[in-house]
């Protein structure tokens, strides 16, 4: 089950944008054994497929696709990530399609990666997907699973690394560390040093999925004191950076929630002018149009 909050979130964009940034880090940190034998060099993010499932209809969108060598060979492979969001009892056979559709247009070796991001159920999801008949087995379809829920934060928080810092705040945790987790992430951003650019991607998605109430709030403000002069400062430009940007963004939406409302204004003054009169539905109907 999702709360209403969490379907307002588009996750997939979230974690697509998080992870096409940082996708070598990613590696590094959950693919150790992929990044030892590939050419970081080498790394080219594709543009997003998309194809139609014939047998459904539907659109199905590759959530990252990346093109990338074997080390000292000219040899490529392909890496296929997909952000899950929510539990789906089909997902194993989706990801076997789009395993199909990959393969019959690049003919490439592909590494199929699965990131469940989703807080519950907290069972352990499937990563495979067979087909079998009483006398043999026609095929079993593997792909990685990294199941943030069942990730305990505190064995990432030495990692040094961007994509542990933003993807702690959806591993498992208690209720009444939410202040902990948040600070600990922030605060390993700060020592990375990255850029502004990228320092707000991440503390931007941190801030979505840990959203503190008025009482955590105080409880940080409380815990951001109790670190060093120079820590407190570096966590407090990144605080402060986004939360300027959310000051921005809601000047912006007044903007242009008074601008609608005077351009409706107007419009509706003109329609009276030529028509002489409009009726309170008409009116309602063409308050509710967009700009």
């Amino acid at each position: 089950m999702t709360s209403p909050e969490s379907q307002r979130i588009d996750h997939d964009y979230l974690f697509k944008e998080l992870i096409s940034n940082f996708f070598w880090e990613f590696l590094e940190l959950f693919l150790p054994e992929v990044a030892a034998y590939t050419d970081k060099n080498s790394l080219i993010l594709l543009p997003q497929e998309i194809f139609s499932d014939i047998s459904t209809g539907q659109k199905r969108e590759v959530d990252l696709l990346a093109k990338v060598k074997f080390r000292e060979t000219d040899t490529v492979f392909l890496i296929h990530l997909e952000n899950q969001s929510y539990t789906e009892a089909a997902f194993a056979e989706r990801m076997f399609t789009y395993f199909a559709y990959l393969f019959l247009k690049y003919r490439l070796p592909i590494y199929p990666v699965v990131i469940f991001s989703f807080d519950k159920p907290k069972r352990l999801e499937s990563n495979n997907y067979q087909v079998n008949f009483p006398d043999c087995q026609i095929l079993s379809f593997n792909y990685l699973r990294i199941q943030l829920n069942n990730l305990n934060w505190r064995e990432y928080l030495k990692q040094a690394n961007p994509i542990a810092a933003g993807l702690m705040a959806k591993m498992a945790f208690k209720p009444e560390e939410r202040v902990k987790v948040k600070l600990e992430c922030l605060r390993m951003i700060a020592s990375l040093k990255l850029d502004p650019a990228r320092t707000e991607l991440i503390s931007g998605f941190i801030d979505t999925y840990l959203r503190l109430n008025e009482q955590e709030e105080i409880e940080f403000q409380t815990e951001l004191k109790s670190l060093g002069r120079v820590e407190e400062e570096k966590v407090m430009d990144i605080v402060t950076s986004w939360m300027e940007k959310g000051i921005e963004q809601g000047i912006e939406q007044g903007r242009q929630q008074g601008r609608q409302q005077g351009e409706t204004s107007l419009v509706i003054r003109q329609l009276k002018r030529r028509l002489e009169e409009i009726t309170a539905n008409q009116e309602s109907q063409i308050e509710n149009l967009p700009l």
